[in-house]
This record gives C-alpha cells, structure tokens and sequence, in this order.
C-alpha cells in the first residue's frame, strides 16, 4: 500500500516528445535563392515546433535530424561526382591524373578536416551539456557545405 501511495504522490517525468522535423524551412529558403544560409533551417524550425526542442536533448535530436538528411545529400552528391570521374577516366588520355583518385582524396581529406575542426569548436563546450549539440550543428553545418560544394561541383562539370 505504501508504495503504491508513494507512486501516485511522486511526479513521473513527462514522457519524451515526438520530433517534429520537416525540411520545409529548408526548401523555402532554397526557393528564395538561398544557399549555405539554408543550413540549419529545418533544425531551427524543429526546435520551434517541438516540445521541449529548446533543452539539450531536444536541440540534438533537431539537429541529427537535419545531418542526416545533409549526409544523404553528400552521398549522392558524392556518388554521382564519382560516377562522373570514371567516365572521365575511360575518356582520358594515357597517363592522365585519375579524375575518381582524386575525387576520393578529396573526400578522405575532407572527412579528417569536418572532424578536426569540430573537434575544436566543441572545446568550447567542454564539460558541459551543450557539447552533443554543438557536435551535431558542426556536422551538419559542414557536410551541408561540402553537399553543397559537391552539387555545385557537378552542375559546373
């Protein structure tokens, strides 16, 4: 009986709230002529319209939503200018530098300079509870730009 009493007295924590994610505030600011300002647009909007988007936990998960639709982004982006380099490849005149060895380089290079540099800007966070969330923003602000990058890459090819 005791315990049962002491479960109806003592407060629950309130159950976690649903994400609510779109890419809307993105593709508005893509159609307004927007470009790496688009960035971080849906996540923002996340945190608006979700529950408890405002809290650590909250901002996080806004932003892992919008890194992964970044890093699916980067994938395809990125398998389309591999794509292109081989066909450029089987085109290209003996001896000619490989357009995907470099292409490949290039992203390698990439992935060790987005984690260096996010490795240094969550410093500032050191200890305290901001530090995943800055994380997250670091990467999707980063593999945005080289999604973006690699799509100019290739409407420019």
């Amino acid at each position: 009986m005791k315990a049962l009493l002491f479960a109806l007295l003592v407060p629950l924590p309130a159950a976690a709230q649903k994400l609510v994610f779109s890419t809307d505030a993105m593709d508005a600011c893509f159609d307004y002529g927007g470009w790496t300002d688009c960035i971080g647009a849906s996540a923002s909007q996340c945190m608006e319209d979700t529950v408890g988007g405002d809290t650590s936990a909250g901002m996080s998960g806004c932003l892992e939503a919008e890194l992964d639709w970044w890093d699916e982004a980067l994938n395809a982006a990125y398998a389309d200018v591999i794509a292109g380099a081989q066909a450029m490849d089987a085109e290209a005149v003996e001896g000619a530098p490989s357009q995907e060895d470099a292409a490949r380089e290039m992203q390698r290079a990439w992935i060790t300079f987005r984690d260096a540099t996010c490795n240094y800007e969550v410093l500032d966070w050191f200890g305290g509870t901001g530090a995943n969330a800055a994380w997250t923003a670091c990467l999707m602000r980063m593999t945005g730009e080289q999604a973006l990058y690699l799509q100019s890459a290739l409407a420019a090819g």
